[in-house]
């Protein structure tokens, strides 16, 4: 895992092997950031990463300019994987959040023009994330919510779908505000 663009470009990060998150491919997050970058300038961006697991797409936003990131992982290893990379990067725009994604969801006083979601694939909550974080308004106006997702999931009837985009056996369901 690599990040792939910004400050940071090309620093290689090793989570432990017996880590149970599933990174973002560097080719799926590479395409994702590309479109990103043709709609948004990072540096003005607030951003929330929930379900961080290894904490790239936090590390990759910090790295492309974005001073205000969060990272929120339940996992207590993982987050605490996280907390060490960015103390080793360097990377204080970014505060890592050890809690579950739907208890800090509801507790959120705070809007966001991007949130990143990359919950394990077989989540019995899944389908409903975008829906609830509607309900939750941290959603700025103009902000995308970005779901991570395998095939087997289709969220193009939900209130807010814009787009699906596909890089390999990762698929991204883009939102907006409705």
């Amino acid at each position: 895992m690599r990040i792939v663009s910004g400050t940071h470009k090309g620093r290689i990060i090793n989570p432990p092997k017996n880590f149970k998150a599933r990174p973002t491919t560097d080719f799926a997050k590479e395409n994702l950031f590309n479109i990103l970058n043709n709609n948004f300038d990072f540096s003005e961006l607030t951003v929330l990463d929930i379900f961080s697991g290894t904490g790239s797409i936090a590390y990759e936003f910090a790295s492309r300019g974005s001073q205000h990131v969060i990272s929120v992982e339940k996992n207590f290893k993982h987050q605490a994987f996280i907390k060490k990379t960015i103390d080793n990067l360097s990377l204080t725009q970014i505060r890592s959040i050890k809690t579950d994604a739907f208890r800090f969801i509801k507790s959120c006083h705070e809007q966001f023009d991007i949130i990143f979601a990359d919950p394990p694939y077989d989540l019995e909550e899944l389908a409903s994330i975008p829906e609830f974080i509607f309900d939750c308004n941290i959603l700025k106006k103009n902000g995308w919510l970005i779901v991570e997702h395998g095939d087997k999931t289709n969220f193009s009837n939900q209130k807010g779908f814009k787009e699906q985009r596909k890089y390999g056996g990762v698929n991204f369901s883009i939102f907006e505000p409705y």
